[in-house]
């Protein structure tokens, strides 16, 4: 048994604090009848797979991926002390630029270059953000529309809802 948690539980812990979260979610999605109850089991199921996700993203002592423009910024600096640009300065930059990236466009790695391994992949965290957005106005309108089938019903109980509108459809 404990050769199980060292090798299974404990490096991926927070792997089954997400799994138990969904089944938790989706056990309230499924078993409650309520539709309030409903909302927040598939809340708990969003957040579970959220955390999951930017989980994933994480890379161990890894850097953020902020990178300056390859001295950009000094020849703008230049250019505001000085308080005009003149085409020599613009043909400099020019030449700058060419000789970052060759003559064909293609990119060559310098010593300023980082290197990928150590830099973290925002892209998880960027569409997690997206997708609380997402959920956020999801949740919003599923709440609007629980509350008028509570102004319709008078009840939030799915299976009082159900019984409503099969005699409202026998009896039409």
């Amino acid at each position: 048994m404990s050769e199980f948690v060292e090798t299974v539980l404990r490096p991926h812990f927070n792997f089954w604090v997400y799994v138990i979260l969904m089944m938790i979610g989706l056990w309230a999605l499924i078993a409650k009848n309520n539709l309030i109850k409903k909302l927040i089991g598939l809340s708990i199921f969003q957040t579970a797979i959220i955390l999951f996700y930017v989980s994933m993203g994480v890379k161990e002592n890894a850097n953020i991926p902020i990178l300056d423009h390859h001295g950009h910024e000094e020849h703008v600096v230049a250019h505001a002390e000085d308080g005009h640009a003149g085409a020599h300065d613009k043909k400099a930059h020019v030449e700058k630029s060419d000789h970052a990236t060759g003559s064909h466009g293609e990119s060559h790695p310098d010593a300023t270059s980082p290197d990928p391994d150590t830099m973290a992949n925002p892209l998880p965290h960027v569409l997690m953000l997206t997708a609380i957005v997402v959920g956020v106005a999801t949740l919003g309108v599923a709440l609007s529309i629980v509350q008028m089938i509570f102004r319709e019903y008078g009840s939030l109980e799915e299976d009082e809802i159900l019984e409503q509108v099969k005699a409202g459809n026998s009896d039409g």
